[in-house]
């Protein structure tokens, strides 16, 4: 019943002039779309250093004509596209009013320096460039959305935040995200939330997948290789530890990985290190899952450093001991959107309408900060394809991706008039 419900309310919203114009836009503006995107990748946006491109986009939404523009304590990038009531009766437009949430993240995984200037291939659609596709992608069409509602005069029923967000990738740890939805101005007010990401048109990621990062770090006092010998070595105890890791066991289901991505330490061949360390990722669907598995990952490295003590005291007293040091440098929730929520009816009745066989997927994207929290989210794929994601042949071609752009807006719209069908104004 909810998916014929669902299904009656896009055959009427597809049918409304309003978003027959704002079809029209996206489709007479693809070149628009294509400059936009040349243009913003052009901008360096290194983990922690989005801050430039976080403003051209403010600038962007000005010209469109968005509203309550802003770069939160944060930096993201926010505007607002207010709702039919706040326009006509903007007197009594209460400040707490639910809203729904479109993003895409600014932030790249390349370092700073890195260059990024755009290449076009002469012979085909494809452009080059590191993070065309990831997330230039999910940029564009987060502004193709924003002028297309412009174009077409829609004014939602409840407001729509439009948030070009920080601290996505790696060690950024979802922190735009967080603030969106723990201390930012909007907080308490986002009821449901759309991440654009990538490329992909039949795609969406509708579970979280938990992650947690350790940086793990053994000291010793170093010295000399031949004088000092047998001071305890931090490279060779953590080497045992890593070791000791790879043979522990984890499930299948739930799935769970564990990954060292990272090590380092040392200064010369003929020096004892006085530090050693590993960069750690672990990952599960099932939330505690992944805390059982970091219990035990602490143990086994906490029991790996005292037999290495142990046995190196035996040898040799030792007058200053190594030392374990385990920092979380990154924890991302997991969470899902039941099978059941009215979002993902209401995108399952896009895709028959768009005829698109709607892949579910599970990711580790913006989409898990609402997730977690029981707010219904979604992180969908922006049309056309890519490929070499996080590295410097990355490259993307926006072949077809009006498709993808008309499912998020549909998405979006028919998402807005349901909340505001069902949720009480504050």
């Amino acid at each position: 019943m909810p998916a014929a419900t669902a299904q009656r309310r896009i055959t009427k919203l597809v049918s409304l002039t309003p978003v027959h114009r704002a079809f029209h836009w996206l489709h007479l503006h693809q070149p628009q779309l294509r400059q936009w995107q040349l243009e913003l990748v052009r901008i360096p946006a290194p983990p922690f250093g989005e801050a430039d491109r976080a403003a051209w986009f403010l600038d962007r939404f000005r010209q469109l004509g968005l509203t309550n523009l802003q770069i939160d304590d944060e930096g993201n990038a926010l505007a607002e596209l207010e709702s039919s009531e706040a326009t006509t009766t903007p007197e009594i437009k209460p400040r707490r009013a639910p809203c729904i949430l479109i993003s895409a993240h600014l932030d790249t995984v390349f370092a700073a320096g890195t260059p990024c200037d755009p290449i076009e291939d002469p012979d085909d659609a494809r452009i080059y460039a590191p993070g065309i596709c990831d997330n230039a992608s999910g940029l564009t069409a987060l502004l193709a959305i924003a002028a297309a509602l412009r174009y077409a005069k829609i004014q939602p029923p409840i407001p729509i935040l439009f948030a070009a967000n920080v601290g996505e990738e790696g060690e950024g740890d979802l922190r735009g995200m967080r603030h969106l939805f723990t201390r930012g101005p909007y907080h308490g007010r986002i009821v449901a939330a759309l991440a654009l990401e990538g490329s992909g048109t039949n795609t969406v990621v509708t579970r979280g997948l938990g992650s947690r990062r350790l940086r793990v770090t053994v000291t010793g006092p170093g010295g000399h290789s031949w004088t000092d010998a047998g001071t305890s070595n931090p490279i060779l105890i953590l080497s045992r530890a890593l070791a000791e890791l790879a043979q522990l066991r984890l499930p299948s289901t739930p799935r769970t990985t564990l990954n060292v991505g990272h090590i380092s330490g040392g200064t010369s061949v003929n020096s004892i290190p006085e530090s050693a360390t590993a960069l750690l990722d672990l990952r599960s669907t099932d939330p505690d899952q992944l805390i059982a598995t970091e219990q035990d990952v602490r143990r086994l490295l906490d029991t790996t450093l005292a037999v290495c003590a142990r046995e190196a005291t035996r040898q040799r007293p030792i007058r200053v001991p190594a030392k374990l040091e385990i920092e979380v440098i990154g924890s991302r929730p997991a969470g899902a959107l039941p099978d059941d929520s009215p979002l993902l009816h209401t995108l399952r009745a896009i895709d028959r309408h768009l005829t698109l066989h709607t892949e579910p997927r599970i990711g580790s994207t913006d989409a898990n900060i609402p997730l977690a929290l029981g707010i219904p989210a979604l992180a969908l794929g922006s049309g056309g394809i890519g490929g070499g994601i996080h590295t410097l042949q990355e490259w993307y071609d926006p072949t077809g991706r009006e498709t993808a752009l008309r499912r998020i807006l549909l998405t979006l719209l028919d998402t807005a008039q349901r909340i505001a069908d069902t949720v009480p104004a504050p």
